[in-house]
C-alpha cells in the first residue's frame, strides 16, 4: 500500500479502537520518552505527544521514507523538539540505537506493525534492547474475526493483505510472556487485539 493511499484505505474507522485502548493504557507521564514502532503516517503521534507533554519525546520509527514523509507533514511548530522521525527497520539494531540516541525508552508501542515483521520474535528482542527496565509495552494487532463476526473474515484478510500483514501472526503472543501486569482487550469479534504490560528488563 502506498503512503498516499494508506490513510484512505487503512480502515481507520475500524482500527482506531486499538489506538484508543492502547495509548491511555500505557500510562505515559510528562517528560517520558516513547518509541512508536512502525509509525506509518503518524496516526499515533499527536496522542503520544499530548501524553508526554512539552518535556517528553516521541520517536517514530518506520522503514518507509514515504510514510515518514507523510508523518512529518502532521508536525506542527509546537511539536519541534518533541518529535523525531527515524527511517529504519524494527529488526535492525543500528536503526534502534539511532532512534534511542543514547537514552532508553520509557515505553514502546507497536500498532498494527509487529505482524509485518518476518520474525516478530526477532523484532521484539531487538526493541527490548532500547527499553529501560520497567518500560511499558503496547501491542495492537489483528487476528481472524470469530463468533458472530466470522462473516467478516474475508474483509479482515483483505485488509491485512493490503497492508502486507500476516493475520495469523498473533504477535502479542511473542511479547506477552515477557511482560508483567498484562492487560488485554479484544474488539470487532477478536479481529483487533490489544495487549499492554510492563517489561522487566
Amino acid at each position: 500500500m502506498t503512503a498516499r493511499a494508506y490513510d484512505l484505505l487503512s480502515g481507520e474507522p475500524v482500527y482506531v479502537v486499538g489506538r484508543r485502548l492502547a495509548i491511555p493504557a500505557l500510562g505515559l507521564r510528562p517528560g517520558e520518552r516513547v518509541l512508536d514502532v512502525g509509525c506509518g503516517t503518524g496516526l499515533n503521534l499527536s496522542a503520544l505527544m499530548h501524553d508526554v507533554g512539552p518535556t517528553g519525546l516521541v520517536v517514530g520509527l518506520d522503514r518507509s521514507a514515504a510514510m515518514l514523509g507523510r508523518a512529518g507533514r502532521r508536525r506542527t511548530r509546537s511539536h519541534d523538539g518533541r518529535l523525531r522521525l527515524v527511517e529504519g527497520d524494527m529488526t535492525d539494531p543500528r536503526a534502534l540505537v539511532e532512534a534511542a540516541a543514547g537514552h532508553a525508552f520509557d515505553a514502546v508501542l507497536f500498532t498494527y506493525s509487529l505482524s509485518l515483521a518476518p520474525d516478530a520474535g526477532q523484532a521484539w528482542r531487538a526493541v527490548r534492547d532500547v527499553l529501560r527496565s520497567g518500560a511499558r509495552v503496547g501491542v495492537v494487532d489483528m487476528a481472524r474475526p470469530t463468533g458472530n463476526a466470522a462473516w467478516a473474515s474475508p474483509l479482515a484478510q483483505a485488509a491485512c493483505w493490503l497492508g502486507g500483514a500476516d493475520i495469523d501472526a498473533h504477535p502479542w503472543t511473542v511479547v506477552e510472556p515477557d511482560l508483567s501486569g498484562t492487560r488485554s482487550w479484544s474488539r470487532w469479534g477478536g479481529h483487533v487485539r490489544v495487549c499492554v504490560g510492563t517489561w522487566g528488563g
